[in-house]
């Protein structure tokens, strides 16, 4: 399905990735580990085409789209600080990636519909951002992504900021969602606990 050979980065002088690769499969949901600064936020913008690496290559599906620009990847994003827009509704920010796809009204409202349920925030649609707790948050962010039905979703570290009882009650509805959509994804983390709850298989990214 998703799969990175070889990636290297440089920051001036400095090496963040060196020759770095990994595979995720089709269904598959692995956690990529590692503490602070090893590069793992790095390589997933890479892989969803934000950040030209200096070397590698990376294929999805078996075709190779290292020169893909990233709204053609057909990947889903989730970042660490959701990146919500305010001025749109919970619906306009579900719906949002759909709307550019060019998706007719009606279908974007039954997919938007469809994903608030399954992140548990049915009857949200009308919400304002700036109301929205931060679980809230999170699960918008998540509905997001999941909206386009991206070949895979990378989550980078998409649970912090929350306290220890709610972030653990998350982790395992992500979980459950991400298995019963039958999702391809990749999670960034520097949570043991966390990438055993979410993921069938972890990864680590050690220091150099």
């Amino acid at each position: 399905m998703l799969e990175a050979r070889d990636i290297t980065v440089h920051f001036g002088e400095r090496t963040v990735l060196d020759a770095v690769s990994i595979t995720v499969a089709d269904g598959e949901v692995v956690a990529l580990l590692g503490p602070s600064g090893v590069g793992k936020s790095t390589l997933l913008r890479v892989l969803a085409g934000l950040l030209a690496a200096d070397a590698g290559t990376v294929l999805l599906d078996g075709e190779d789209i290292t020169r893909l620009p990233s709204h053609r990847r057909n990947i889903g994003l989730v970042f660490q600080d959701e990146q919500l827009f305010p001025h749109l509704t919970v619906a306009g920010n579900v719906g949002f990636g759909l709307r550019m796809q060019g998706t007719p009204r009606a279908a974007i409202a039954e997919r938007v519909h469809e994903l608030l349920a399954l992140v548990g925030l049915a009857g949200f649609e009308s919400r304002r951002v700036p109301g929205l707790s931060g679980g809230e948050a999170k699960r918008v962010a998540l509905a997001r992504a999941l909206a386009p039905r991206p070949r895979v979703l990378l989550l980078d570290e998409p649970l912090t900021g929350l306290d220890r009882e709610l972030h653990d009650r998350l982790a395992g509805d992500l979980a459950a969602l991400l298995r019963a959509t039958g999702t391809t994804a990749l999670l960034v983390t520097h949570d043991r606990d966390e990438a055993a709850t979410i993921a069938g298989r972890t990864v680590m990214l050690a220091e150099r």
